[in-house]
């Protein structure tokens, strides 16, 4: 425990977190405590960036309260007008995030903040531009879904490495990645999918970049509170990106 520390803080880092919401009133405050406790109980320097698109659930409100909270330096929010898409909003966080490094992650309690120091050490250690959390190596995988889900996923997982050059990757379609700021500024503008397929392209377009990649096995377990994101026009969009990148890169 006392190497990893070490190992931790031998690089002192400010960490951008951006979590776009909708629809995660219930969410929010939870996720927002367990990345301030790990976040705090290893010395490491943080801010998080609250990306919400006018959710009905009132969102934004619960995001205000936590800034009033936790002071609006270590809580920074980006309220858009309307449901603008996840790959602008971080866009829109990136904007606003003072690090050097940029977490980006689920704000609905699929991705554990736990596996964030394992990230770190990666990057530490390895000096890799992209530390990507990954359901499907060892010691990874999914709780919470049913077989449709699982044969979604992978399928989609599947049919994006089957077509396309990955390199190492091995999730294309996650969400839960550690970014040094400048590899992330140098690839959001370049990146045209949408939706889930925004996840896939800007592996690929790193790759193309010859940005090095590490891989964290991680357990994405389904939300608790509200709906899945996950409906037939995202996975026609992620077909559509696919086929696309394929004949372009």
């Amino acid at each position: 425990l006392h190497s990893l520390l070490i190992k931790l803080t031998m690089i002192r880092s400010h960490y951008s977190v951006i979590l776009p919401t909708y629809n995660e009133r219930e969410n929010l405050p939870i996720i927002f405590y367990m990345i301030h406790k790990v976040f705090t109980k290893n010395a490491l320097s943080f801010e998080v960036v609250i990306v919400d698109d006018s959710s009905p659930d009132n969102t934004l409100e619960v995001a205000k309260k936590l800034q009033v909270a936790y002071t609006e330096k270590m809580v920074k929010i980006v309220s858009r007008k309307g449901k603008l898409g996840l790959g602008t909003a971080y866009v829109a966080g990136l904007k606003k995030c003072t690090g050097d490094r940029v977490i980006i992650m689920d704000a609905d309690l699929s991705h554990h903040p736990k596996f964030i120091l394992q990230m770190i050490l990666q990057m530490n250690t390895k000096d890799y531009d992209i530390v990507s959390g990954t359901r499907y190596r060892k010691g990874g995988g999914v709780a919470g879904w049913d077989l449709k889900r699982k044969v979604t996923s992978k399928g989609a997982n599947f049919l994006a490495s089957f077509l396309l050059d990955p390199g190492n990757a091995s999730d294309l379609t996650g969400s839960f990645r550690l970014y040094q700021r400048d590899c992330l500024e140098k690839l959001l503008p370049k990146v045209e999918s949408k939706g889930y397929a925004f996840q896939m392209e800007i592996l690929i377009l790193a790759k193309k970049e010859g940005m090095t990649l590490g891989e964290v096995p991680i357990t994405f377990v389904d939300r608790i509170y509200g709906e899945s994101k996950l409906g037939t026009n995202e996975i026609i969009l992620f077909i559509k990106g696919v086929t696309k990148l394929f004949f372009t890169t």
